[in-house]
Parts: structure tokens; C-alpha cells; sequence
């Protein structure tokens, strides 16, 4: 089978993945990952600045060039947050198409919610009553309450899903990610925990949490960062992260260690860097809200989600078609 694309402009990355399917899986052949603060002043603003967007275009004309290169059976484009909530994001995605040549797809938070399930199902324990996926991101934080039910697509069954306009960057923009006090990183926390209050009610997964039967996967830089962190990994290494089960306690202890570190000794830590010194820290404050909210403990660490989900759903896509009374052999089905 021939290489499928999947590209994920996020409020804080514009990440790319091509890869070729290999059985139940996929190689990747080639990859892209840019900071590039699409979102940065969003939240104050309401619009895409200039400088993020001329960013952004940057990163993306080097993701065009990577796509000419493979002859792709399928491609997948979308973009987040950021563009959800931006009123230029139609102007923005008109100088993508005319000076990168890509079609940025806006996709809803339910939609993103979804696919970071789909990609990060090869993880999730079969097992469990209840797996609750969260997938911090820059401009909002997506939950998802899934069931293991063999009867239903996929073996898993959305039980309840919610997406909170709270991510690193906004977070960041609203509380700061520099020094960070006690007392706002304790807000930071209490502001994600609040707003968990009504998925929490509508769940009940108290009886479940202290059965031991609930696991929590955690997809997004802000995870891998503070597992890479925990390790004490001389340099980020993802074989040594995903998949990776960590205790809650652990991950706290480590939030702290970062929180406690000024900015430039953040930014010289191999496993973060300086272009996630300042986000670190609210990303740290998101995942403890959640833990607060929902109190297991451990959880399992995915460097996988929005992008390896479109992989799988366009590969099943593709052999279905396939596979259809009528089609001929040969390549992309004709």
C-alpha cells in the first residue's frame, strides 16, 4: 500500500506524520514538528496575530514540500483551537491554500476528541470498566469517557466526552508560565477541576476509581515532557515514554520539581527545552486538575493521538474500499 499524511496544526505545533501501513500498524517514513504559537493571543485578542500566522506559513510550506515528495493514497489536514476560535481563521486559511498549497480542514472539538481515541487505542487496557482519554493541547484540553465493549465499533464505546477552552497557551496567557507562585498554580488547578465538576457528576466513576478500574491515558507534549522529565532521561527518547504506565504521585512530584525551577533552568532541561519553558508549567497545572477531578492512580502516557488517529481511520478506509465487490487489483484501486 502506498503512504498516507497526516498533518495537525495545533494552537501551540504544527505537526506532520506520512507513513505506510504494516499490518496492524504503520511505519512512519518521514516527520515534522514545529512550535510555532499559532494561537498566541487568542485568547486576549480573538484573532490570529500576524507574526503567528507568518510562523505557522513557514512551518507549513516545509510540510508541503514533504507531501510533493510521496505518492500519497490519502491525506488528512485539520487544524484545532486555535482556528476555531480566531475570527480570521477564514482569512488564514485562504494564505494557506494560496501561498503553502494546502487545504486546512477546521475540525470540531468532537471531531479531535475522536481521533485522539482512535490513535491512542493500541494503548488503552481492554480490561478496564471505564479508560478516560485527555488530551491536553495549546487551546483546549479534550476528555473522553470510553467503555470496552466488544459489541460496538472498534470494541470501545463513548460513554461521555467534554472539551474545555483551557490549554497550555491559554492557560500561559492567562496566569503566566514563567514563575509561577503556589498560589496560581493552585488556582491553574482548581480552574480545570471546576470545570470537570459536570462530566464528573454525569459518570460516577467514584466506585470504579477505587476499584483499581479506571485506567487515564494522557496524550500531548505536556505529558511526554513531565514522563521524560520523571525518567531522568539525558535527552527525550519516545520508546523510552509511550506506553509508559507512571503513578499520579510521580507525575505530581515532577510537576512540582518544575514548577519550583525558574524559566532558564526549565528551558535548559533536555526533556523540555526553551520553546516549552514557559508551557510546561500550565500544561503540569491541567493534568493535576484533572487527576484532582478524577483521583486514580497512575496513568498511561501516550506520545500518540490526533494524527496517528487520522492514519488509522484513513488505512481501515482505504482496504475497506478495497476490498468492495467490484474493484479491480493495482495500485490506489484502479
Amino acid at each position: 500500500m502506498p503512504p498516507f499524511a497526516a498533518l495537525d496544526l495545533g494552537t501551540n505545533n504544527c505537526r506532520l506524520l506520512i507513513a505506510r501501513p504494516s499490518g496492524e500498524d504503520f511505519v512512519v517514513l518521514d516527520s515534522f514538528s514545529r512550535i510555532t504559537r499559532l494561537g498566541e493571543g487568542v485568547e486576549a485578542g480573538g484573532v490570529l496575530l500576524e507574526a503567528a500566522m507568518d510562523r505557522t506559513l513557514r512551518a507549513l510550506k516545509v510540510c508541503a514540500a514533504k507531501l510533493r515528495r510521496w505518492p500519497l493514497a490519502g491525506v488528512r489536514l485539520v487544524a484545532t483551537e486555535a482556528c476555531r476560535r480566531a475570527g480570521n481563521a477564514t482569512e488564514f486559511r485562504a494564505r494557506v491554500r494560496d501561498e503553502a498549497g494546502l487545504d486546512l480542514e477546521i475540525i470540531p472539538a468532537d471531531e479531535e476528541a475522536r481521533l485522539a481515541v482512535i490513535g491512542c487505542a493500541p494503548l488503552i487496557d481492554r480490561g478496564a470498566r471505564r479508560v478516560i482519554v485527555v488530551d491536553i493541547g495549546g487551546g483546549s484540553t479534550e476528555l473522553t469517557v470510553i467503555a470496552p465493549d466488544p459489541e460496538a465499533p472498534g470494541g470501545l464505546r463513548r460513554v461521555d466526552w467534554v472539551s474545555l477552552a483551557l490549554g497550555v497557551v491559554t492557560m500561559a496567557d492567562r496566569f503566566g508560565g514563567g514563575d509561577v507562585p503556589p498560589d496560581t498554580y493552585r488556582a491553574m488547578r482548581a480552574e480545570v477541576s471546576g470545570r470537570l465538576a459536570e462530566l464528573v457528576a454525569r459518570v460516577e466513576l467514584d466506585r470504579h476509581i477505587a476499584d483499581g478500574a479506571v485506567q487515564l491515558v494522557g496524550t500531548s507534549g505536556t505529558l511526554t515532557t513531565l514522563a521524560g522529565v520523571h525518567f531522568d532521561l539525558a535527552s527525550y527518547d519516545r520508546d523510552q515514554v509511550d506506553g509508559r504506565e507512571v503513578a499520579v504521585a510521580a507525575m505530581r512530584e515532577t510537576a512540582e520539581r518544575l514548577r519550583a525551577m525558574d524559566l532558564s533552568d526549565r528551558g535548559r532541561h533536555p526533556c523540555v527545552g526553551r520553546s516549552r519553558a514557559d508551557l510546561v508549567v500550565p500544561g503540569a497545572a491541567i493534568l493535576e486538575g484533572v487527576c484532582d477531578a478524577f483521583p486514580v492512580a497512575s496513568l498511561t502516557v501516550a506520545d500518540r493521538g490526533l494524527r496517528e488517529g487520522m492514519l488509522y481511520e484513513m488505512i481501515a478506509a482505504h482496504r475497506a474500499s478495497r476490498r468492495r465487490p467490484g474493484r479491480r487489483g493495482g495500485r490506489h484501486g484502479r
